[in-house]
Formats: C-alpha cells, structure tokens, sequence
C-alpha cells in the first residue's frame, strides 16, 4: 500500500500511520457503545507516539535501517559525532593495524572544521555518513525547515570532498514523523544500530568493551564514538576499550565488514554518480 508525495513518487505507509488509522477507526467502533471509550484508543496512539522515537531499531515513522541480514558471522563497526582531533586519529591509526573497515557519521560543523581528518578518514578507505550538521539533540522536535537546512548544510560541506552521502543517523538515533520525508525527497535512509556501550558520547567509557562484546551477535551494526572522552586524561583508555572491542570480536569469531556490505546499500556516492530512478535505498 502506498500514498504520493509530493515529486509524484511513493512510498509505504508507516507503521505510525497505519496504528494510527486503526486508533481511528477504534475509536468510532467504541463510540457507538460508549463515548467514553474513545479516548483509550487515541491516548494508546499518542503514549505510543511519544515513547517510539526513542527506540532507535523500531522505525515507527519512517523505514530504518538498524541491522544485517546476511546471515554471516560478520558486524559493522559505526562512529559517530566526529571527527575529533584529540580520537579519531589514533582511531584511524588502530583501524589500519587491525585492517579494519568503519563507518564515521560526521557532523558536518565538525566537518568544516576538520578538513584534514575528513580527508585521512577518506584516504584510508572508510565510509562517511551524514549525521547532521551540528549535532541538536532536539533536532527531530524543530521544524521541517530546520531538519531540511541540518541535512543539507552536511550534503554541502561533504560534496566538497567529492562525496555524497546517501545514509542518515539521527542525533541519539531519535526519530520523528517529518524525517521519513526528509529523507525521501533527497533519495536517502535512515541507519541507526542494534549494539551499543551506552557510553553517552564517551562519557562513560569503563567496561566499554565488555558490554559491547556481551551482547553483540551476527549482523549488527555497533554504534561507538569517535569524540574525547568527557573524563580528562581518559584518550589512551577508550582507545584501549575500542582495541578489547576489535581483538574480543575476532576471538567470538565475528568478521568485521563494511557497513555498506552488511545492509547491501551505499553508504555514499562519489558526488557525480547518478543513482537510477528506480534504485531502491529504502
């Protein structure tokens, strides 16, 4: 079942519109019995509404992307809210001896910033992703103009390295119901993640590795963070944690790949390429 957008193409409703319209339609059924019943369904919608964003995997609004499905014993290692002078360096650095592939979603603030690291993340064959221009926890509560101007600025300042980003994390991987368009009208999709440290951005990088490790399984995708670390002084310790992560997931047996191989979509485009029309990224 699909509905037309504006540029005449379509798309799959969303579970959000689908619950939605059987909310509705509850609603109406009950009323004939009691008219204070049609509230139950409504206030269920809305609680569900609020709660779901928060659930990074769900895709309650838009369709997302937060696991493989190859069936391989392989994951896919994620960093975001970089680069970082101070981390994704000597990140870089610990990659290459591993011969380890990632993904960096950037901030394109940071990205302006950090020409030099933009371009080392690049030369040594990793992804990039767009995640946003300036990183605003609240982004998804702003308005569609304001989600639309996040999104774009990041296109700009990363089509000046000659790529163009087709994958979106969202800040915290939080959700709402104007992104699904968003990122439809600009041929994109939304990846967020199914394993994480819950580090908070690298605050809380003790026992990183072990609750990574933990619980991970085959075709994940592992959200971690290339920024300092809040606690002063604590660079060579995440840098250790993120070392345990690499060396625990060849002992489980766990390949590394690229983002891009588990999902079986691109990450990003050289800037000319042009995606068919029928091309499918959602």
């Amino acid at each position: 079942m699909t509905k037309k957008i504006d540029q005449g193409e379509s798309r799959r409703i969303s579970p959000a519109e689908g619950t939605g319209v059987a909310a509705l339609g509850l609603s109406l059924i009950l009323a004939l019995f009691h008219i204070e019943l049609v509230i139950v369904p409504l206030s269920i919608f809305i609680f569900i509404c609020l709660a779901a964003p928060f659930f990074p995997s769900l895709g309650f609004y838009l369709p997302v992307i937060s696991r493989g499905h190859t069936g391989k014993s392989a994951v896919s290692l994620t960093f975001d809210d970089g680069p970082d002078p101070l981390t994704t360096r000597p990140l870089l650095h610990l990659l290459k001896l591993n011969a380890v592939k990632a993904t960096f979603f950037v901030t394109g603030k940071k990205a302006e910033e950090y020409v030099d690291l933009i371009l080392e993340i690049l030369e040594d064959g990793h992804d990039i992703g767009n995640h946003s221009y300036s990183h605003d926890l609240l982004l998804m509560l702003r308005s569609y103009q304001t989600l639309c101007r996040e999104i774009d600025a990041t296109q700009t300042v990363l089509n000046r390295f000659g790529i163009h980003p087709v994958a979106f994390r969202p800040p915290a991987g939080i959700t709402s119901p104007k992104l699904g368009n968003v990122l439809h009208e600009r041929k994109m999709y939304c990846v967020t993640y199914t394993c994480r440290a819950l580090d908070a951005g690298n605050k809380y990088i003790r026992g990183m590795s072990s609750k990574i490790l933990k619980k991970v399984k085959p075709d994940d995708i592992i959200l971690l963070h290339d920024i300092q670390p809040k606690e002063k002084g604590s660079g060579e310790a995440w840098l250790n944690e993120i070392d345990s992560i690499l060396s625990g997931l060849k002992s489980k047996e766990l390949r590394i790949i690229t983002l891009a191989e588990l999902i079986g979509k691109p990450v990003m485009v050289k800037k000319y390429e042009v995606m068919s029309d029928d091309q499918s990224l959602f």
